[in-house]
C-alpha cells in the first residue's frame, strides 16, 4: 500500500512540474494560467497545424504562431527586442539567424528534458538554443523525365554532359544556405570543392531565389533534376524523388525560449513538446527530418538518411560576403 502511495505522489508531482537539465522548473498550473504562448517561426503554418493542435488539446494553452522567412522572423524579433517591447515568447528558425539573436542576448537559457536523447553533434553547448528539425539536402529528379536508373548517384555526377541546362539550384550568390552548402562540399570533397562549383556553374543551371521553388520546377519538366531539400519530395505534389546518397549536408533548425518572455512557463511547455517523441512526430509526418531516435518522416528511405548527415557548419558574416562575391564571379562571369 506504501509503495502504491509513493508510485501516486511520484507520478502526481511530475504532472506538475517537469524540471530541465539546469534545474530550471516549468510550472504546468503557471504555464496553464498564462493561458498561450506566442512563438514566431518560420515553418509554414500548415505543417505546424497538428503540432499546434495537439498541444492546444493536452494543455488547454493557445498557440498564437507568427510566420515568416528566417530572415523575417529575426528582423521582427530584433525589431520588438530593441524597442524594448518584445512580444514573442519563442522563437523558431535557421542557426545563422539564430546566432544573429543570441549575440543580442535575446535568449534564456533552456535545455528541454526531451532533447537531452538528440545526438550531440547537433546541440548547442551554452543552452540558449535548442535543435528540434534538421533539413538534408539532396539531388531530386523528376520521375518521369529520369528514371531511377539514370537519376545522378552522387553531386559528382552533376557534371555529366547529359545534365547540361537542366538543372536547378537556388543561386549562391544570393541564397545564404545554397552558398553554405556549396561552401560546406569541403566536408564531403576536401579542397577540390571549389573545382566542383566552378564545373557546377558550367552546366548553366537555372539559378532560383531559394530552395522552395527547385521542386516545382522539377515538377514542371523545367528542369530534370535539383539541388533541395529531401523534405519537399513529401511536400510537393507531382513526380519528383530524391537521390540516396552516402552522405548528407543538413541544415538544424532551432527553438529558443525569449529571454523576456511575458509567458515564460508556457514557453518552455511548448519548446518541451516540440522537441518531445510526441511533437516531433507530429512534425515529421509533414515531412520533416527531426531529432527524436527512431523518428522518421513518410518519405522512402528517411531511416538510411538520418543516420547519415553531416551539418554543415556556418561562415562567419565576412566569409558570407566573400562568398556570395566569390560565387557571383563563378556563375555570373562565364
Amino acid at each position: 500500500m506504501l509503495k502504491a502511495c509513493t508510485v501516486e505522489i511520484a507520478l502526481a508531482l511530475w504532472l506538475s512540474l517537469v524540471v530541465d537539465a539546469r534545474g530550471q522548473a516549468i510550472d504546468i498550473a503557471l504555464a496553464k494560467k498564462e493561458g498561450k504562448v506566442v512563438v514566431y517561426g518560420s515553418v509554414v503554418p500548415q505543417a505546424m497545424e497538428e503540432l499546434h493542435k495537439n498541444f492546444e488539446l493536452k494543455h488547454g494553452i493557445r498557440v498564437d504562431y507568427w510566420r515568416g522567412s528566417s530572415t523575417a522572423v529575426a528582423e521582427r524579433a530584433q525589431s520588438e527586442w530593441r524597442a524594448g517591447r518584445p512580444a514573442f515568447d519563442v522563437v523558431e528558425s535557421s542557426w545563422d539567424v539564430m546566432a544573429l539573436m543570441k549575440k543580442e542576448g535575446i535568449f534564456a537559457p533552456y535545455v528541454p528534458p526531451s532533447s537531452q536523447s538528440f545526438a550531440d553533434q547537433f546541440k548547442e553547448k551554452d543552452a540558449l538554443i535548442t535543435p528540434w528539425r534538421i533539413l538534408p539536402i539532396s539531388i531530386l529528379y523528376n520521375t518521369e523525365l529520369v528514371k531511377a536508373a539514370d537519376a545522378p548517384k552522387s553531386l559528382e555526377d552533376l557534371l555529366s554532359s547529359k545534365w547540361k541546362g537542366k538543372i536547378s539550384m537556388p543561386d549562391p550568390s544570393r541564397h545564404t544556405t545554397t552558398a553554405k552548402f556549396l561552401w560546406n562540399l569541403e566536408k564531403l570533397m576536401g579542397p577540390k570543392w571549389r573545382e566542383y562549383v566552378r564545373g557546377l556553374a558550367k552546366q548553366q543551371p537555372l539559378l532560383l531565389e531559394s530552395l522552395a521553388p527547385v521542386t516545382p520546377a522539377i515538377i514542371k519538366g523545367e528542369a530534370q533534376v535539383g539541388i533541395a531539400y529531401i523534405k519537399f519530395v513529401k511536400q510537393y505534389k507531382g513526380p519528383v524523388s530524391y537521390v540516396a546518397l552516402d552522405k548528407y549536408l543538413s541544415d538544424p533548425n532551432h527553438l529558443a525560449l525569449g529571454a523576456k518572455a511575458a509567458r515564460s512557463n508556457a514557453g518552455r511547455l511548448y519548446i518541451e513538446y516540440a522537441v518531445s517523441t510526441e511533437g516531433q512526430r507530429m512534425i515529421a509526418q509533414d515531412g520533416e527530418f527531426v531529432l527524436a531516435p527512431g523518428v522518421y518522416p513518410p518519405i522512402q528511405g528517411a531511416e538510411k538518411v538520418t543516420p547519415n548527415m553531416i551539418p554543415m557548419d556556418n561562415p562567419t558574416e565576412q566569409e558570407a560576403k566573400n562568398l556570395s562575391s566569390e560565387f557571383r564571379q563563378i556563375f555570373f562571369a562565364q
